[in-house]
């Protein structure tokens, strides 16, 4: 196994200590993972199903909380927080959802400006604002219809968009990319890749390994709970070309 640690601890958004999580005694979907993620730093998070990639992704989140270890997101440690502070927590954090947990009874505009909303932003400069992530996700078009009537594909880029509008400080996302044709992969996976340049920290959960080696970010592997691998960026890009 190869692992580093990143640079000091208040550089990093992200950084869990020994954790692990159980649903049931003696079995877990975490053992004793250790890791830092730098601010502006792009993950790419892989291994086989049932390897917790999304139930580590949920731990960041503070949608569950670690069985042993510690977790400080954003310098809050999530397993101290309470049930109060966590919203504030997660107003900080987009998230794209592998069921995309969009509202069926409001528009995709209404659901991307949910974010918005939420944080209190003048109604006018939240329009504008979501209309231009749709528009960065070509979906401008369908702002006014609901989610019912849209594609997978075209949910998964809502989600995304839903995600991004309020430029989040962490960006989660689980299998971002899962419905959609290669095409429209890269441009999704490029407005990721792009809010990583501006300072949010990313961490995608993937099983294709052909974007780990176009993209060239810092690649963990889990498998069985642990993480078996940990390569730095550009490592994903000379495995690839060593195939």
């Amino acid at each position: 196994m190869r692992r580093r640690m990143t640079s000091a601890p208040g550089e990093s958004p992200v950084r869990l200590y020994h954790v692990s999580k159980s649903y049931m005694a003696g079995q877990f979907a975490l053992q004793d993972v250790s890791l830092e993620i730098r601010r502006g730093e792009f993950v790419f998070l892989t291994g086989a199903s049932g390897a917790g990639k999304t139930t580590l992704l949920e731990l960041i989140f503070a949608a569950e909380q670690p069985s042993e270890g510690q977790i400080v997101v954003l310098g809050r440690n999530v397993a101290r927080l309470g049930a109060r502070a966590i919203p504030a927590l997660r107003r900080r954090v987009g998230v794209v959802f592998q069921d995309f947990k969009l509202l069926e009874d409001r528009t995709v505009e209404e659901n991307v400006r949910l974010a918005l909303d939420v944080i209190g932003t003048p109604r006018r400069e939240a329009r504008n604002r979501v209309f231009s992530m749709l528009k960065s996700v070509g979906l401008q078009h369908r702002r006014f219809h609901h989610p019912r009537s849209l594609s997978g594909g075209e949910q998964q880029r809502v989600a995304l968009a839903r995600a991004l509008v309020n430029e989040p400080e962490i960006l989660l996302a689980d299998e971002p990319t899962g419905n959609l044709d290669p095409e429209l992969t890269l441009e999704i996976m490029d407005l990721i890749a792009a809010a990583a340049t501006r300072g949010t920290t990313v961490v995608v959960a993937t099983h294709d390994h052909s974007l780990i080696e176009r993209y060239g970010k810092r690649w963990l592997r889990l498998e069985g709970g642990r993480i078996a691998e940990d390569l730095p960026a550009t490592a994903g890009v000379e495995r690839g070309a060593a195939r």
